[in-house]
């Protein structure tokens, strides 16, 4: 399997942190040539400062990091109200104790490291976007030359059959549905991990003690942000395990036999006052038209669990 250049997007948030621990843990397969950051999980100062105290802690400080989008395209921003912090937490990443940012970001916005990364990679990059798709429309609003030097999008958001901030959306592609509608119609190919397959990719208790017991501290730590953010999925949304949302984009691009697939066209509903935000996917091709992604509808639960745990115990060593 060659190499993967990729760029990760993200606003962490537990699992986004969870999710680039793991892109780090795959050296053999993934090559990050820059994180870029969009408000989110919380607003985009703290989902910044989350960023560079993961990577710090994870002894990582050659990898550019750059601010990107701190509200949505076209709508009001949702990041400055509180609404996630009974999800993340005040900081975005409460529960560990983390280290101080051991370097800045570049001055250089997210959109202008976007650019700068795709021009001078001599292979096609591929993009993992894990909140909301804002800088990602940015980019190809304002460089769609570049799609061509992209060779996909591995993104976690939306859900074929359910949502998870209204009934109908989840909150990534909720956040900001006019950036996901450019996104998805950009005629990159994408994959969607929503939530259909990341509430089937928990980490049980039991299965979090087998990764604290492994005792390194990266193990320990990836523990300690589980213990936080699966409060959440046990009290409100009732659900058997801890879901690693963010976490399923880097895993198909890893290990894409674990999941069940299938190509169909997707677009983003956008003006419904009971619907904006969903993702309507059509795997029965009912309007013929052109399957614009691959949809992510199952995982084999226990193998995720398994490698999730190696991941984190790889760092350790």
């Amino acid at each position: 399997m060659r190499k993967i250049p990729i760029i990760m997007d993200c606003d962490p948030g537990h699992d986004d942190a969870l999710a680039m621990l793991w892109a780090l843990s795959e050296p053999e397969k993934l090559e990050i040539k820059a994180v870029t950051i969009v408000a989110g999980n919380q607003t985009l100062e703290k989902t910044t400062r989350n960023a560079l105290r993961v990577l710090t802690f994870a002894g990582v400080h050659n990898i550019p990091v750059a601010m990107g989008a701190d509200h949505p395209l076209m709508r009001p921003s949702i990041f400055e109200e509180g609404v996630t912090e009974m999800v993340h937490g005040q900081s975005g990443l409460d529960g560990p104790a983390m280290p101080e940012p051991g370097f800045a970001p570049e001055k250089m916005s997210a959109l202008q490291l976007l650019i700068k990364t795709i021009e001078e990679s001599e292979e096609k990059i591929t993009l993992v976007p894990t909140g909301p798709l804002t800088n990602i429309a940015a980019l190809f609003l304002v460089r769609p030359d570049l799609k061509e030097k992209i060779e996909r999008i591995s993104l976690m958001g939306g859900g074929a059959y359910t949502g998870n901030w209204t009934p109908a959306a989840e909150y990534n592609i909720y956040v900001d549905p006019e950036a996901a509608s450019i996104v998805f119609n950009s005629g990159v190919p994408i994959v969607m991990a929503g939530l259909d397959v990341t509430h089937q990719a928990y980490i049980t208790r039991e299965e979090n003690e087998i990764l604290r017991q492994k005792g390194g501290r990266i193990a320990v730590f990836a523990a300690e942000l589980i213990d936080f953010f699966s409060r959440y999925h046990y009290e409100v949304e009732k659900l058997p395990g801890c879901t690693i949302h963010d976490a399923c984009a880097v895993a198909y691009l890893c290990h894409p036999e674990i999941f069940v697939e299938k190509q169909c066209h997707v677009d983003i509903e956008l003006e419904g006052s009971l619907t904006a935000g969903t993702t309507v996917c059509d795997p029965g091709n009912y309007e013929g038209k052109e399957k614009n992604a691959t949809v992510l509808y199952g995982v084999d639960r226990e193998k995720f669990a398994e490698l999730f745990i190696e991941a984190m115990s790889k760092l350790d060593k």
